[in-house]
């Protein structure tokens, strides 16, 4: 949000073309996971969301810990060695490669995000080691990602991979077609590969409408839409995915931990529904 009288300070100009005054997805998920990496447009753009959406707070969270556990799952299940993390975001507590490695010290990770402040923050803090790398990218571009240095690097196509597609696709707008990005990404994938797919959804029109409106104008056209789970579905079902148990869900209720992580939603105005499927 900009937020009018915000004094203009250093922090305007800070490396790789990152604006504060315009609210970043990034950055404000960074806010409700409680990092520092965020700015007062971005907590403005939250505060206001909260008013309309009380569990934004609780879904993040949850979110964050069904990343933890997927990824879990995937290395220890399912034998997933290297991982492509589309829409990142910034780096906080158990991060991808993190997760993998104390599986499998070998495990490989490419984090890929548009924002430059994940390039400009997380690049610092995610390539801890030669078996990590922070891509800037937009997720849309699948042939720039997947001809990149450090994919090619890092990323073996006739092995196994996790794809992650977690709490991004809702930034997509309908015209770039979020089914077909999954498709594109999909055939590239050896059998045996996973893709972990959720999105924000509501059986309301009402939240859809506005919570989408005023995010696709507060972030100047980063955005996409809020869908419902028969979209989330249609991801999976029209790409021939198996959906591994247990099945698609509500995220916090995607193999829970014993002790949950992450305090329960409280309400379900909105949530974030999805799965993993297994590329036959």
């Amino acid at each position: 949000m900009n937020i009018p009288g915000d004094a203009v300070t250093a922090d305007d100009q800070l490396p790789y073309g990152v604006d504060v005054r315009t609210p970043s997805v990034a950055r404000m998920y960074d806010h409700l996971l409680d990092g520092k990496d965020n700015f007062s447009a971005d907590r403005a753009a939250c505060d206001h969301l909260l008013q309309q959406v009380p569990s934004m707070k609780d879904l993040a969270l949850n979110n964050r810990a069904f990343l933890q556990r997927v990824v879990r799952t995937l290395a220890r299940e399912y034998g997933i060695r290297q991982f492509i993390d589309h829409g990142s975001g910034l780096p906080t507590q158990d991060n991808v490669h993190q997760i993998a490695q104390r599986v499998d010290g070998a495990s490989r990770v490419v984090y890929v995000d548009s924002d430059p402040i994940v390039r400009s923050v997380g690049g610092a803090l995610l390539e801890t080691d030669d078996r990590t790398a922070v891509l800037q990218a937009d997720m849309r571009d699948t042939q720039e990602i997947f001809d990149s240095e450090p994919v090619r690097r890092l990323i073996d196509f006739q092995e196994p991979v996790g794809a992650l597609f977690v709490s991004v696709l809702h930034c997509i707008p309908d015209a770039d077609r979020p089914i077909d990005l999954i498709r594109r990404v999909r055939s590239r994938l050896a059998s045996g590969s996973v893709m972990v797919i959720c999105q924000l959804v509501s059986e309301s029109e009402q939240v859809r409408d506005e919570v989408s409106a005023f995010m696709d104008r507060e972030t100047r056209g980063h955005w996409g839409r809020v869908r419902t789970r028969a979209d989330v579905e249609s991801y999976f079902e029209d790409n021939g995915l198996s959906v591994v148990e247990p099945g698609l869900v509500e995220v916090s209720r995607w193999r829970p931990a014993d002790v949950p992580v992450a305090p329960p939603q409280q309400s379900f105005e909105w949530e974030e529904f999805g799965g993993a499927g297994l590329v036959p």
